[in-house]
């Protein structure tokens, strides 16, 4: 006999949430149940809000341009460099005009007055000199000459002199005080360029400050409305969290298993057989004398 042997088996099985425990989870289900429509929608507030917000960033003005322009400027140096020219042509005023003619020496005793004054010295000095020697009868003798160089010379040296540390003096002091304006005048257009490399800078920064200002009550809003949902929603969580591990600890498990089995005809056979057997007489059988 051939054939085959199959079995089969099904069961099934729940788990009952502690009973103390029931009347929380179906209170904590049915708040997360309240709040599953809320989630996949926008509420009218919430929506109004962002519209405000996309709204102010649609309406700012387009500052690219600038920004790029002063970027590149900054890039550039900022201007910082812009006044060097100048302030290397005033070096070099100082050097080839006042300050040069004062070290050769060409404006020492050029003052127009000084040759008049001069002129007068050597006249005075002339006539009283001559007359004193004339008077005693030796003008025109070498000690007539020596006394006349002597005496123009006593009364030129001292006015010259006074005049070459006037000059000297007054070249110098142009000098510093035209080399002192030049520093200051350029100084302060520095700082002029540099300030306004500092505005500009802070005109970037403002951009975006302007409009996270014009934002901040719908973003405050839109804040607000999502605290709405995502307070309750975590305090679910929580509460979820701490009851669920008490709920299945100590559950109720229920189970059900049904069986069933087929033998093939090989197994019938030897099950009947088996039987059959077991009525059998133990021992040996007598069928009479021998």
């Amino acid at each position: 006999m051939g054939g085959t042997s199959k079995t089969s088996q099904t069961s099934t099985s729940s788990l009952a949430p502690y009973d103390p425990t029931a009347g929380s989870l179906q209170g904590i289900l049915g708040g997360i149940n309240n709040l599953v429509p809320q989630a996949g929608t926008l509420t009218s507030g919430q929506q109004g809000a962002i519209n405000q917000v996309i709204g102010n960033a649609n309406g700012t003005p387009n500052y690219s341009q600038p920004i790029n322009s002063g970027v590149s400027g900054l890039l550039n140096g900022g201007g910082a460099t812009k006044y060097d020219p100048q302030i290397t042509a005033n070096l070099d005023s100082l050097k080839n005009g006042i300050l040069g003619q004062t070290a050769s020496g060409a404006n020492i005793g050029k003052n127009p007055a000084l040759q008049a004054q001069i002129d007068q010295i050597t006249t005075d000095a002339t006539n009283a000199t001559n007359g004193a020697w004339a008077a005693a009868g030796r003008d025109g003798s070498p000690g007539n000459a020596q006394a006349l160089g002597r005496g123009i010379a006593s009364g030129v040296a001292p006015v010259l002199a006074a005049q070459y540390n006037t000059d000297t003096g007054n070249a110098l002091g142009a000098a510093s005080t035209l080399y002192g304006a030049g520093n200051t005048t350029y100084g302060l257009l520095n700082g002029n360029q540099n300030q306004a490399n500092t505005n500009f800078t802070n005109g970037i920064g403002a951009v975006s400050a302007g409009l996270n200002a014009e934002n901040a009550a719908p973003t405050a809003a839109i804040n607000a409305m999502a605290q709405q949902f995502n307070i309750p929603a975590s305090q679910l969580q929580t509460l979820l969290g701490m009851v669920s591990p008490v709920a299945a600890q100590f559950g109720t498990q229920n189970g059900h298993s049904e069986g069933e089995s087929q033998m093939s005809g090989a197994q019938q056979f030897a099950t009947i057989a088996q039987g059959i057997g077991s009525l059998w007489p133990k021992g040996n059988i007598s069928f009479g004398a021998s």
